[in-house]
């Protein structure tokens, strides 16, 4: 799908090209459609389509506000209010974690993946900008829990937390060990979650096994751990499709709106691979 030509600052006309299905852009359209409705908005300068494929253009190839402003016969102030007005009412249809995970069990499911991402963000001045730099990826971003089932599909995406935040830590605020044991699932998960699970006699998180000093792993713990990074390969996959959108390159938001903008993609892209 082509957009409308875009008119660079020096006047140099070029058309971006959507690799979206007619699905994803029609759901969108139908949410506009039926926000412009709710909110009795009777006019705007463009129709419901077109402001989808100038949103769908900057999420999924972070094109310029002012080239897609400027080849539309827009405002830039105006493209960021529509891309923010997409973003939200995207969002507000991403799943819960306890109906994600209901949702999982009802069809058959046992087993979900558990990983963590980091998110790049642009480096800021100041000190509200220090938690998010994370030392073990040495950048500034943002941390997001993602869980997928056991196919590589994404579920759920947690809030963003500061980049310094630990996997760990993230996933005991979100209590996601009391919604797997609610739900009746297990979690497969990498060796950054040990310790995550609170009754070694009935977990339902599985990590592998660490080797400490002087206690090397034998060949059968070993082989454990392959079988559990086996498994939890599907969840990469899951991660590969939402940083797909090109938007994620660096994000240029704060927390919350960064929040807004993950949840918003996860329904794109499970609206893209169910398609």
């Amino acid at each position: 799908m082509n957009s409308r030509p875009a008119e660079g600052p020096e006047g140099f006309v070029y058309q971006c090209r959507l690799s979206l299905s007619s699905v994803t852009v029609n759901l969108v359209a139908d949410l506009i459609r039926g926000h412009l409705k709710k909110i009795r908005s009777r006019w705007r300068k463009l129709g419901p389509g077109q402001i989808v494929v100038i949103v769908l253009a900057v999420l999924q190839h972070d094109q310029r506000l002012y080239d897609m402003a400027s080849g539309n016969d827009v405002s830039a102030s105006t493209v960021r209010r529509w891309v923010l007005e997409v973003i939200g009412l995207l969002a507000a249809r991403a799943p819960r974690l306890d109906r994600a995970l209901k949702k999982i069990a009802r069809k058959g499911g046992v087993v979900v993946l558990l990983d963590g991402t980091l998110v790049r963000t642009r480096r800021r001045t100041g000190d509200e900008n220090r938690p998010n730099y994370s030392g073990k990826h040495k950048v500034h971003g943002l941390l997001f829990l993602a869980l997928t089932d056991e196919h590589g599909n994404l579920v759920w995406i947690s809030a963003a937390k500061p980049g310094r935040s630990s996997e760990i830590t993230t996933a005991r605020h979100n209590k996601i060990t009391a919604h797997l044991r609610e739900a009746g699932l297990g979690a497969l998960t990498d060796l950054g979650f040990t310790g995550l699970d609170d009754d070694p006699d009935d977990p339902v998180v599985i990590t592998g096994r660490k080797a400490s000093r002087g206690k090397p792993l034998t060949e059968a713990q070993k082989e454990a751990n392959r079988l559990v990074s086996r498994e939890r390969a599907a969840n990469e996959h899951g991660f590969a499709d939402l940083k797909n959108w090109r938007i994620l390159t660096k994000v240029r938001m704060n927390a919350k709106h960064a929040t807004a903008l993950l949840r918003a993609l996860l329904v794109l892209t499970n609206a893209e691979v169910s398609r």
